[in-house]
């Protein structure tokens, strides 16, 4: 095996070879084989190494790149190769010694500095390889984000999901190959991006404007912002249960009876490290879970398990915190104590069975029990009068 690092990652702006670092030249020199997107390979020109283009889909790179090991190999890349990159994936499948890294700059900070916006304030976000509905929960007026997409017809995809939430007087820039020959910079509307034609690299600056619905910051969103055939824990017992799980950074979740997923989506939502699985037994309570998580953009740390507790719980791995909102019984609950320390649970019950349940569990392993009454002015005749709900007990314990 040759000395490690046999791998280089090489950062390549549009304008090919002419912006190259010394260090990035001289690796290159070196290189028995060079892998890159075609697009990449075509802006270096010929060279006196082997030319692989890397595939598609971008994982199966990976495998050919690992039969070169002990050769020295570079791999081109867009920019920087550790923001939203290819340094990601590269960096997991070998060791820490086997590879080395030599950025350019990112089309982040290309796209910042055509705008005159400062980086930190700046959302950046890549959606070349994940939904557009990623960018929902930041789409508030006033915002700014950078956005990388896949490719040119991507631009008249995200002025079509601008328009549909709501946001159609949002302004874009559209950057085109940034830092080279072929460099175009449009500034236009949605209505214009929506007639458009641009083509690959392309990302776009995004100024927010607009009167669709916002995605609040704090726990319990607004109802309406779910979908649901009506079995759902409604806003205010929701901001409380979440307040009750209180997720952290890098944590996993059991949402049993999920329902239409509201618990699951907003703890997503918390941090964009944290994961959920939603345990539902009813399959077309399993799709407006799903229908749910893809509105929020986090159908990818949202999982749906369609079965019934506790059996469906042995595959999972251990989670952080489990939420009950439905199917509460003792086996249920014996089930879950039984998780290691630390583990927190909350469950929330209606029935007068559930609350005894809960109740006698309460004394066994200790927590809070806390009822919950809420009530909502209604029209009563030609005045108001308070519409209750029914009353929620709730458990919540650290294990």
């Amino acid at each position: 095996m040759a000395e490690a690092p046999w791998i280089t990652i090489v950062g390549l702006g549009e304008d090919g070879p002419e912006g190259l670092s010394p260090a990035s030249r001289d690796a290159l020199g070196a290189a028995e084989i060079i892998m890159g997107p075609p697009r990449h390979l075509a802006l270096l020109g010929d060279t006196e190494a082997e030319q692989i283009p890397w595939p598609v889909p971008f994982a199966d790179g990976i495998e050919i790149l690992r039969g070169f090991q002990g050769r020295g190999v570079v791999v081109l890349v867009s920019g920087d190769p550790f923001w939203f990159g290819a340094g990601r994936a590269i960096s997991k499948a070998f060791a820490r010694d086997e590879w080395r890294a030599i950025p350019a700059s990112s089309t982040f900070a290309l796209a910042a500095a055509q705008m005159g916006w400062p980086l930190e304030d700046t959302l950046c976000l890549g959606l070349h390889a994940a939904p557009l509905q990623r960018l929902r929960r930041h789409l508030a007026p006033g915002g700014r984000a950078i956005v990388l997409l896949r490719d040119g017809a991507a631009v008249t995809d995200l002025a079509g999901y601008l328009s549909e939430q709501g946001f159609d007087a949002s302004a874009m820039t559209v950057c085109e190959a940034l830092g080279g020959p072929r460099e175009r910079i449009s500034h236009l509307s949605v209505a214009e991006a929506l007639t458009g034609s641009f083509s690959h690299p392309v990302c776009v600056a995004l100024e927010v404007a607009g009167a669709g619905p916002v995605v609040p910051c704090a726990s319990g969103l607004p109802d309406e912002m779910f979908k649901t055939d009506g079995v759902m824990t409604k806003r205010p017992m929701r901001a409380l249960t979440l307040s009750a799980l209180a997720p952290r950074p890098g944590e996993h979740l059991w949402d049993i009876g999920g329902g239409s997923g509201s618990i699951a989506v907003e703890w997503a939502l918390s941090h964009d490290t944290c994961t959920a699985s939603v345990i539902e037994v009813r399959a077309d309570r399993a799709a407006l879970i799903r229908t749910n998580a893809e509105a929020f953009g986090v159908q990818d740390r949202v999982s749906v398990v369609e079965g019934s507790a506790p059996d469906a719980l042995d595959p999972l791995a251990v989670p952080e915190a489990v939420f009950i909102g439905g199917g509460l019984g003792p086996a249920m609950l014996a089930r879950i104590t039984r998780l290691p320390a630390g583990v927190r649970i909350v469950a929330n019950a209606v029935t007068l069975e559930a609350e005894a349940l809960l109740t006698q569990f309460h004394a066994t392993h200790g927590g809070t029990l806390m009822r919950v009454e809420i009530a909502h002015a209604t029209p009563l005749g030609p005045k108001r009068g308070w519409s209750s709900a029914y009353p929620v007990v709730q458990w919540s314990v650290t294990l």
